[in-house]
Formats: C-alpha cells, structure tokens, sequence
C-alpha cells in the first residue's frame, strides 16, 4: 500500500507539473499574439479608407439585391424592379417593414433604423430611375390559366367581388401616382408570392387593406393565372405611373386615405 500511495503521489506531481507547464505555454502563445495584433492593428487603422458619403453608398444594402439602379433581378425571379414606382408607394412599403406589417427578415433588419426623411429619400432616388425592363422567366402555363389571368386583370370577376387590376393599378398597369405601384414587368414568382402573403398575413399595410381582401378572394389557381397574366404582359409605350386621380379605386385602401368604392 505504501508503495501504492507513493507512486500515486509521484503520478499526480508529474500531471501536475505537465498541466502548468501547458498552461504556462499556452500564456506564453497568447501574450506573443496578442502583442502581434496590437503591434498590426494601428497599421490596419492607418491603410483604412474612409467610407464616402454619398447616397449611391448608403444604399448599397438595396442594390445588391435590387440592382444598381432598382431595375429589380429578373433571373432570381423574387426582388422586384424599385425604378420608377410612385415615391410614396415605395416609402410606404418600408415603414410597413420597419412597422411589422410586411415580414422579410432582411428588409426588416436594413429599415430598422432608418428615419422616415431617409426612407423619402431613398424612395425619390428610385422612383426617379429609367431603365428599361427585362421579362423573368415564366413557368409552363395552359391557354385556359392565361385567358382566366387576362379576364380577373383586365375585368375581375363580380361574381366573387374581385375587382380588376386595372380597376387601381391603371389602365396599362403602369401604377398611378402618388401611392399605387405599376404590375407591369413584375416577375412571376414575386407575384405569386406577394399574393400569398396577403392571404397569409405576412404581408399588410394600413388598415382597410384593399390587396389583403383581394388576394383573399382569389382561390390558388386563380393567382397562378394572375401571376401568369401579368409576367407575359407586353410592356406598353409609356411605362410611367398614370397621374394622381386618374382611377377611382373600387374599394377603401387606407394607403390611399379610405378612398375607394364599398368592400
């Protein structure tokens, strides 16, 4: 037992001895690094260019997803085209995501902090952009889908109590300033999408919301051929927003002050 107890003793001093060591090393290691960063980090400090502050800078975060000049990407078929929709519209849409009532957890974060006079003018930077469109890809659709999109865009259906987009958005569908967006070259997927979100409520705006009981009242199939409909629609001549009370909205939009016609 004694022999037992001194070779114990003996084990635990050399595993003792062993972990200072190793701490003593490990020290050792990140006191010489830690005096290598700082010896570095002023030359870094001096190499660093200051960012410009331009308004092209500030909004970078929109660009890379919106295109340089919000001409949208139409390849990835969900960031809609920001050049030439109504100012007010585009404002609107980022107070909705800095207000929680539009959730896309990237534009929630890029908006949280900016002030409504920034998100003016943002909005005035991009609904003053003319480039031209591109068409997205569209998904195989039948001839009967296309001719059920083109009846609920061009005439709705009063049956349900489904207006037609043109009853709001413009006799072109361009959009109608100050506050109504243009449909016209939207790709598909984002169309669909926006209108599945109105029905999902992760998508709103202030209240009455006049797209929420639209898209409401739509069955899937429905917004497939709405989707399809508008993606393939030529591009008319003059793709500007039609002026102020050029529509008499069919239903109260609280975008729109309430104006409108009964729900």
């Amino acid at each position: 037992m004694p022999v037992r107890r001194s070779w114990a003793r003996a084990y635990n001093g050399r595993m003792n001895t062993n972990t200072s060591l190793r701490h003593a090393k490990l020290f050792s290691a990140a006191s010489v690094l830690m005096v290598a960063l700082l010896s570095v980090a002023p030359s870094h400090a001096a190499d660093e260019q200051p960012v410009p502050d331009t308004l092209q800078q500030r909004i970078a975060t929109c660009t890379a997803c919106h295109g340089v000049n919000g001409e949208g990407s139409p390849g990835s078929g969900y960031f809609p085209r920001l050049a030439g929709k109504p100012a007010a519209y585009l404002a609107r849409q980022m107070q909705d995501f800095q207000n929680g009532l539009r959730k896309y957890a990237p534009m929630e974060y890029t908006v949280r902090q900016l002030s409504p006079a920034y998100m003016r003018e943002i909005a005035e930077y991009f609904a003053a952009q003319e480039v031209p469109y591109e068409h997205s890809p569209l998904p195989p659709v039948s001839p009967a889908t296309l001719a059920r999109g083109e009846q609920l865009v061009e005439k709705g259906d009063p049956e349900r109590k489904i207006p037609a987009c043109a009853s709001c958005h413009g006799s072109q569908l361009t959009g109608v300033e100050p506050s109504i967006p243009g449909l016209v070259g939207l790709p598909y997927d984002y169309i669909s999408a926006q209108l599945g979100s109105w029905r999902t409520n992760t998508r709103a705006t202030v209240e009455p919301d006049c797209m929420s009981a639209v898209a409401n009242r739509l069955s899937e199939s429905d917004i497939t051929a709405v989707a399809a409909a508008l993606a393939s629609r030529e591009l008319p001549a003059d793709t500007h927003a039609q002026p102020a009370g050029s529509v008499e909205p069919p239903l109260p939009c609280g975008v729109l002050g309430a104006a409108g016609g009964p729900a």
